[in-house]
């Protein structure tokens, strides 16, 4: 039976559960005035034009017209507000002072020393200083996986770090700092287990001292092609770099160490209306009990969260995050704008399909994922974290953008929710994916490995999917499961964030 879901007491519409004809009539009094799809808002009252429209409690935007109470609205419907300032924002506000106690203090992972995040894979990783060599690279991959890893157990796979970086590019422009750093900072994964192999052409504008320290840049670690008389001499010499890589990792095991050594991503992507009601609640109740434990999250999406903006600053902890969560989107805003577009250009048709109107609506959603935690710091894209608990990383919102950029700032796993579905996955860190609808796990039932939709239909409440999605996070991070697109090899391409020139 179709419902009608309100979020605030002060919401002057709702979504529905489901797609409702004219006609249909609720508990409330409500008669819907038009056909509206599953997902979409109906107004709960008469308005008129330049009305505020609220979802969440805040203003999604103003009328665009007048509307009877059933109406559809969507996003023809609405303009949209200012976006909140930048300056002066509060900071240090009291979280709750009660979040939820987690079931275990430990996970099974590769415990990468004092100070260090542990693995929760063990996986060799030869990183590419240019574009140009990965043709032999992936070739390289094929073999080791045919001829070197049945010798190495306890090595879960290899994996190509292949990037459109390296060459053609302005190395020295201010804004070439990001993807530079996010392919220094990735080759230091904890997934990989501390072993560096390095590929490195010759000719190309990211030279290896721009990657590794002077004392890592030794012929135990890096090999450039233009050295080597051919493929097959070049071939040899890549192959018994990396079965000295592996002799080393296969010594990794498992071992029980606290959370406190677990650092894991949140993200969402082909979001609807649903996911800020049920997926991303979800996941930010398991973040606040990853926190609790002692664990590192990290959330992005900078467009996704500029119209909440306030509200993140408000649970930052100190004025040194603040500062930084302000120049960091301050800095999105100049970036957006050289390109003549602002934070509007980012919800797409999919996610409009799915009853998403503009992107205050969207980013109201998006900030669920977060839960209630103290924000300890926020990275720019592609940094390293300093502190431990739930950081916002500053990263652009599309999928293949911001997934490279978590894992460059240290991720091991990652948490994917999604309201209209998305094959996407890492081969560097495991992705769990989490739907925010009934029928979209029934559709895709072997890509979904967690199922948030019973919140909407009154089946489970937020802290019960929560909490079965922190027993799943722990029982991938310790490798007693594996998810749906680490079983079928669904990897998508590292796509490093890159703002500055192409020469």
């Amino acid at each position: 039976m179709v419902r009608l879901i309100q979020i605030d007491t002060t919401d002057n519409v709702a979504i529905l559960t489901d797609a409702a004809l004219k006609g249909t009539a609720f508990p409330n009094g409500l008669i819907l005035a038009e056909d509206i799809p599953q997902g979409h808002k109906v107004a709960l009252q008469d308005l008129k034009k330049g009305d505020a429209v609220r979802r969440y409690g805040v203003v999604l935007g103003y009328m665009l017209q007048d509307v009877k109470r059933g109406a559809w609205i969507n996003e023809k419907s609405l303009e949209l507000p200012a976006q909140p300032s930048l300056d002066s924002m509060e900071y240090g506000l009291p979280v709750p002072e009660f979040l939820p106690e987690p079931s275990s203090l430990v996970f099974d992972g590769y415990d990468n020393g004092p100070g260090a995040y542990a693995g929760t894979r063990n996986l060799l990783a030869i990183t590419t200083t240019v574009q140009c060599v990965s043709g032999v690279v992936d070739q390289l991959i094929n073999l080791i996986r045919r001829n070197l890893l049945p010798k190495y157990p306890n090595v879960e796979d290899v994996v190509a770090i292949n990037h459109a970086y390296g060459c053609g590019v302005a190395i020295n422009a201010p804004d070439a700092l990001i993807p530079i750093r996010s392919i220094r900072n990735i080759i230091r994964n904890p997934n990989f287990g501390g072993q560096i192999m390095v590929v490195g052409l010759g000719c190309e504008k990211l030279t290896v001292d721009k990657l590794l320290e002077p004392e890592e840049i030794t012929s135990d670690n890096v090999l450039i092609l233009q050295d080597y008389p051919g493929y097959q001499p070049m071939m040899d010499a890549l192959l018994a770099m990396a079965e000295t890589k592996l002799k080393a990792l296969n010594a990794r095991k498992r071992t029980s160490v606290p959370l406190s050594k677990l650092c894991i991503g949140m993200q969402c992507g082909g979001s609807d209306a649903f996911s800020g009601v049920t997926a991303n609640p979800s996941a930010g109740f398991a973040s606040d009990l990853l926190v609790k434990a002692g664990a590192t999250v990290m959330f992005s999406e900078v467009t996704e969260v500029r119209d909440g903006i306030h509200l993140l600053a408000h649970r930052c902890v100190d004025k040194q995050a603040r500062d930084k969560l302000a120049s960091e989107i301050g800095w999105y805003d100049e970036y957006l704008a050289k390109g003549l577009v602002d934070r509007s250009a980012n919800p797409t048709p999919g996610n409009k399909k799915g009853g998403l109107s503009n992107i205050v609506e969207k980013a109201m959603g998006s900030i669920a994922k977060s839960g209630h935690s103290a924000i300890v710091e926020v990275l720019g894209p592609g940094e390293l974290p300093s502190r431990h608990g739930l950081i916002f990383a500053a990263t652009p919102a599309s999928d293949i953008v911001c997934g490279p950029s978590q894992l460059a700032s240290g991720i091991t796993l990652q948490v994917f929710m999604t309201g209209r579905g998305t094959p996407y996955g890492l081969s560097e860190a495991p992705v769990i994916k989490v739907c925010s609808r009934n029928d979209l796990k029934a559709h895709w039932d072997d890509l979904i490995d967690l199922n948030a939709g019973g919140i909407a239909t009154g089946e489970e409440t937020v802290e019960q999917v929560g909490q079965r999605l922190f027993t799943l996070i722990l029982d991938v991070a310790s490798g007693r499961k594996k998810t749906f697109a680490e079983q079928y090899g669904l990897h998508n391409f590292l796509c490093f964030f890159n703002p500055a020139p192409i020469t």
